[in-house]
């Protein structure tokens, strides 16, 4: 009989916060690495111990032990300290696709800084799901073993597993699948990352441990080796850990026990794998349990942060980093350190329990600061880039018109219009002429001459403007003081045309007199009716209920009561949501709305609506004493109560002229505690399957769950949109940070939002309130839907969606000479079926970096142009290493066939 090996890896598995604050957690977190390191000085047996996977563990240590940084080094270069490859463990489904690019990157980055060798193993030990496109991803950082907790058997409360061997697979270690083909060697935690904690030193102890340890692992394991994980949430290390095992060798002589490491048992499993193994593949969401204990309504706790989250991914990725590249083309150094700490900084909320929403209610507080922090420094490398880039933009064709030029940037990756707001200083004093008060004064009588807008070949375009009086401001020069101001101003909005993926143009405010012919500029109203809107693609009427009706012409397919709103009770926690047994969800359906048109311009109309509603104040007392009892969610007796209380919605409607889209916003004011509001679109298409945005791909899903599926919710996380289509027609709803979806089991296929969720606990192994999770007040959201032939990726409204959250950068310039155009891209793509991903500088070569993700699972092509600065192509990778060249079309063209449901990165030189 051949010798089994029992793998003993020390761990902690280190939940930045969670239960108990952050620096509660943090003063833990320092005791335990003090213990760590003397461990590893006093007991040369003590082999080695696993850092979680996440190198932010070191940073949070340094920033209180800065002088243990040379032990650390040294036993980190001995490999007795196992570090990376991530740089925080990330909810994968909560954070962009991106996010978790740099996460990766980041978390290299810093193990070399460390003098390491990388942990090479995709840890995700308690991820809420895995990403289908993981292998992928780590496949390309030449790793090719993943661990994961969740997703393929189903874990129920304290974690327990199902030993259901007829499940997904019957072992531990499986194959696990991208979208693209890619394969790792995947290996679950089927007896949890704690199934070797506390091993008795005790003989007696001992032999009752290992007699149910040792066959609960074998029950699982595909080969001879055993894995047993010597740690859990924060677990202290065990110091006598070498005594412990020399009791179990003694004790157990048939079999081998070894202080081991992921690399050595991941060799030693990889040479006696059986060739039965079964392949699992894309999305891991624990699909075939009974779906009460997937965690997914995580995606919808606090939604604020989702928000918060959304508009910080999106100013770092799709607006600073490829602004600071367009910048670096004019000769601008590219501000690598400072895009690292904006994103270290964001990063620190992506750990499952912060961005999730599930920790106590100081954890969720400090993010706020944390999405603020990193906001502003993305903020500042934007205006740098501005500032670098305007004064290259030649602007002469406004010369002698006494224009005020200003340039609209689109970085969204995609062509794109829309209406844009910009303050235009028409003149500036400073206070170095007289008191501010004195300047006001003098400036603010000063008549505004009428203007329009122009672009740079003289066209007029559709404006409004108003006088916005004086305004304070400042200059901060590179070389003096600052130079405070007061300006005279005015505000005006103009749609801007076509702008070109990653360019812009330049438009400008003339007086009247100035645009002589040009002035003439006529549009009609996009108002058809009292509640009605059009434009050349879409008829929107706003009906007596406040849900929207919605006309397709270029299909002539009508969507009828879109956006009503529902509101059902919850009794569940920040992990998971649960209706009142019994219950039935109120919407606005036949609710009387109020409604008014409130902008009406050539290029924009919006409609609003207000519903005065009531609802339930909260669930009754049952829940509370349910709460403190710590009784399971899914047996909980809570019904609604039966007092109400106001429930004001306010939505605003907008269409814009060659729009293929209605833009929605809407404000709660939440005065009820234990319910969930969203949003439902009936889309009336037969379809068992619908598409969401994932991480890099749009991820299918039936629509139906499996059989296996007790939960009566079905809710699923996005990215930026849902969308259903029977085919022939299509109906996708984009989203800003609104995470959580339900395609619903109705016969209409109705695609339902979250958009609000109020719960009073954290949940899980105790009791934990969370008032602040009830997120009362104002609360918002911002979508958008968008109908369309065929499904989203064939009929190109992808692009519509990805643009939706990303905003246009409008800034003043002067009229000067300059070496770009007053028109211009930086570069462009073509790519039928191709999403944009990101634009941005490589540290370490210095070349610029872009990447696409073919949506489609077959091939598609990539043509890419470059400005002249390029001098060649080649194959990178996600952690944008250099590869083999690509031969271009000419000097500044690429074509390149990316292969099905590929990740693909370009390195530019």
């Amino acid at each position: 009989m051949t010798k089994k090996t029992a793998h003993i890896i020390s761990h902690t598995h280190w939940d930045r916060e969670w239960y108990m604050p952050y620096e509660y957690h943090h003063a833990l977190l320092v005791e335990l690495m003090d213990t760590l390191l003397e461990t590893l000085e006093r007991d040369p047996n003590y082999k080695s111990f696993h850092l979680d996977g996440q190198t932010i563990m070191l940073e949070d240590y340094l920033q209180v032990r800065p002088e243990m940084k040379g032990k650390l080094e040294q036993y980190i270069a001995e490999e007795r300290i196992h570090i990376g490859p991530w740089y925080i463990l990330q909810d994968e489904f909560l954070t962009s696709s991106e996010a978790n690019i740099r996460n990766l990157q980041i978390g290299h980055r810093d193990t070399k800084q460390y003098g390491g060798k990388i942990s090479k193993v995709g840890y995700f030990p308690d991820s809420f799901g895995n990403m289908g496109q993981a292998p992928q991803i780590l496949k390309q950082a030449d790793i090719d073993v993943a661990m994961f907790g969740r997703g393929v058997k189903p874990t129920g409360f304290n974690n327990q597993v199902s030993e259901d061997a007829s499940y997904e697979s019957p072992f531990s270690e499986m194959i696990w699948q991208s979208p693209d083909g890619s394969r790792v060697i995947g290996i679950l935690f089927a007896n949890w990352y704690c199934n070797g904690m506390e091993v008795p030193v005790d003989e007696a102890q001992a032999v009752a441990y290992w007699e149910k340890r040792i066959p609960d692992a074998e029950k699982f394991a595909s080969t001879n080796h055993l894995l047993f994980m010597n740690g859990c949430d924060h677990q202290p290390i065990q110091t006598d850990l070498s005594q412990a095992i020399e009791v179990a060798k003694k004790l157990f002589p048939d079999v081998d026990f070894v202080h081991s490491n992921f690399n050595e048992y991941v060799d030693r499993v990889r040479e006696e794998l059986p060739e039965n193994l079964k392949t699992v593949e894309g999305e891991l969401r624990s699909q075939r349990t009974d779906g009460w204990y997937t965690l997914v309504n995580t995606a919808s706790s606090r939604l604020y942060l989702k928000q918060m989250n959304a508009d910080n991914q999106t100013l770092l990725e799709k607006v600073a980093e490829p602004l600071a590249a367009f910048a670096h083309q004019a000769g601008k150094p590219y501000p690598h350190h400072l895009f690292v700490y904006a994103w270290k900084t964001l990063m620190q909320n992506h750990p499952h329990d912060s961005i999730c929403g599930c920790s106590v209610d100081e954890v969720h507080r400090e993010m706020v600061t944390r999405f603020e922090k990193s906001k502003h420094m993305t903020e500042m490398i934007v205006n740098e880039s501005l500032d670098s880039l305007l004064p290259q933009i030649d602007t002469t064709a406004f010369e002698g018109k006494r224009a005020v030029p200003f340039t609209v940037f689109n970085t969204s990756g995609y062509e794109r219009s829309g209406v844009v707001e910009v303050t235009l200083e028409l003149k500036r004093r400073y206070f170095s002429e007289a008191h501010p008060t004195v300047l006001a004064a003098e400036m603010k009588p000063e008549p505004i001459e009428p203007g329009v807008v122009i672009d740079s070949n003289g066209n007029a375009i559709d404006c409004e403007w108003e006088d916005a009086g004086v305004m304070f401001g400042y200059d901060l020069p590179k070389d003096k003081f600052r130079q405070p101001y007061m300006a005279r101003i005015i505000k005006v909005r103009v749609q801007a045309q076509h702008i070109q993926a990653f360019g812009y143009k330049t438009l400008a405010w003339v007086p009247v007199t100035e645009a002589g012919a040009a002035a003439t500029a006529e549009a009609s109203s996009l108002v058809t009716g009292e509640f009605a809107l059009e434009n050349e693609f879409l008829q929107a009427e706003v009906q007596s209920d406040g849900a929207l009706k919605l006309t397709d012409k270029r299909t002539g397919h009508v969507y009828d009561g879109l956006n009503v709103y529902e509101d059902a009770g919850d009794i569940g926690n920040e992990y998971m949501f649960r209706m009142p047994q019994g219950s039935t969800p109120l919407t606005t359906k036949d609710v009387q709305a109020e409604r008014k048109l409130i902008e009406n311009t050539a290029f924009r109309a919006v409609i609003e609506v207000k519903h005065n509603w009531s609802i339930p104040v909260s669930a009754d007392e049952t829940l509370k004493q349910e709460m403190l009892d710590v009784v399971d969610f899914p047996k909980r007796t809570a019904q609604r109560s039966t007092e109400m209380v106001p429930f004001v919605i306010v939505t605003r409607y907008t269409l814009d002229r060659g729009a293929k889209r209605v833009d929605v916003n809407v404000t709660m004011e939440n005065q009820s505690k234990d319910h969930r509001v969203r949003a439902l679109f009936p889309t009336g298409f037969t379809a068992e399957t619908h598409v969401a945005d994932s991480i890099f791909e749009v991820a299918r899903r039936n629509n139906v769950p499996e059989q296996e599926w007790q939960n009566p919710s079905n809710d699923q996380h996005q990215q930026a949109f849902v969308s259903v289509s029977d085919g022939a027609h299509g109906l996708t709803v984009a989203n800003i940070g609104l995470c959580e979806y339900e395609v619903s089991q109705d016969n209409k296929n109705t695609i339902a939002v979250t958009l609000l969720r109020s719960s009073g606990e954290l949940g899980d192994w105790g009791y934990f309130p969370t008032p602040e999770a009830q997120c009362l007040g104002t609360n918002t959201a911002s979508y958008s839907i968008i109908p369309h032939a065929g499904d989203v990726v064939a009929s190109g409204a992808y692009a519509e969606a990805y643009s939706f959250p990303v905003p246009f950068l409008v800034r003043q310039t002067d009229v000067h000479e300059g070496r770009f155009a007053a028109d211009h891209a930086f570069m462009a793509w073509e790519g039928e079926g191709v999403a944009f991903s990101s634009l941005k500088m490589a540290e370490e070569t210095g070349d610029m970096v872009a990447r696409w993700y073919n949506l489609a699972h077959e091939p598609r092509a990539l043509s890419v142009t470059l400005p002249a600065a390029a001098s060649g192509f080649y194959r990178s990778d996600v952690l944008e290493r250099a590869g083999e060249a690509i031969a271009s079309v000419d000097a500044q063209r690429a074509n390149m066939d990316l292969g099905a449901a590929e990740i693909f990165t370009l390195g530019m030189k």
